[in-house]
């Protein structure tokens, strides 16, 4: 569907920063014609801007996608990442759910687990776990900001720091030689709090974003205990995991 198509074009630039309309056209296999028109109707939107030979992010929307443009994104790759965090999830445990679309198709795989208790900030991932009595669900106080449907805010950061988190589960903008970034600056604090306070930290983060680098950087690879990615990453960038003591699961080996 052109609607489709259209999110995820713009996720594509975003998320890189800018693209030639060459690339465009290849990547989504559509002719230059329908280049051109999609890329216009982005520019309605004023998240995109046109330069010499293609398009690029308007300043600071690389910094913050919004919301819908990111769920609509590779919805099987972070379906699968999901499932797989779920799965190291235990009765009783104490995790904290990072904001994100990523992190959010963990909930529906918590049902079966006993006494779980679900700390977070993702306002998405709250109104999911509603349905589920086995979820005692703590959500931290503050601002909700719209484009990322979490609240933020210094409340958040000073609430989270309460409590005894036993596994952070996080998303991440990228993963690059700067190691574990994010984009939002209000979210910041709470995503460095939580990798700092947790007992155990896992990453999950498609292989899409890979060399990426979000505007702050939150965490080191070498943060984390666990990465769980959709694809194989280049030989590069899995010895790098290895070497930073992570294990890496890939979510669609099973």
């Amino acid at each position: 569907m052109k609607a489709d198509r259209i999110l995820e074009m713009e996720r594509y630039i975003l998320d890189r920063g800018a693209s030639t309309m060459e690339e465009l056209r290849d990547h989504f296999e559509v002719s230059m014609n329908t280049v051109r028109r999609d890329v216009a109707e982005l520019l309605k939107r004023g998240t995109v801007e046109k330069v010499y030979g293609g398009v690029c992010a308007r300043k600071n929307e690389q910094a913050l996608t919004p919301y819908e443009v990111r769920r609509r994104g590779s919805e099987d790759a972070k379906a699968a990442i999901g499932r797989r965090a779920a799965e190291l999830v235990q009765d009783g445990d104490i995790i904290f759910i990072d904001s994100g679309t990523t992190t959010l198709h963990m909930i529906d795989h918590l049902a079966d687990k006993r006494e779980l208790t679900i700390i977070t900030n993702n306002l998405e991932a709250i109104n999911r776990a509603l349905p589920y009595e086995n979820i005692n669900i703590i959500a931290l106080p503050g601002q909700v900001r719209r484009k990322t449907r979490s609240f933020t805010g210094d409340d958040a950061v000073r609430y989270l720091k309460r409590f005894n988190v036993r596994t952070a589960f996080m998303a991440s903008t990228g993963l690059s030689a700067h190691g574990v970034t994010n984009s939002s600056p209000m979210e910041y604090e709470i995503k460095k709090c939580a990798v700092e306070s947790a007992e155990k930290t896992v990453l999950l983060i498609s292989r899409a974003k890979f060399g990426v680098t979000g505007l702050m950087t939150f965490a080191q690879l070498e943060d984390f205990d666990v990465l769980i990615t959709d694809a194989p990453p280049s030989p590069e960038e899995q010895a790098r995991v290895n070497s930073s003591g992570a294990q890496l699961i890939i979510a669609q080996d099973k």
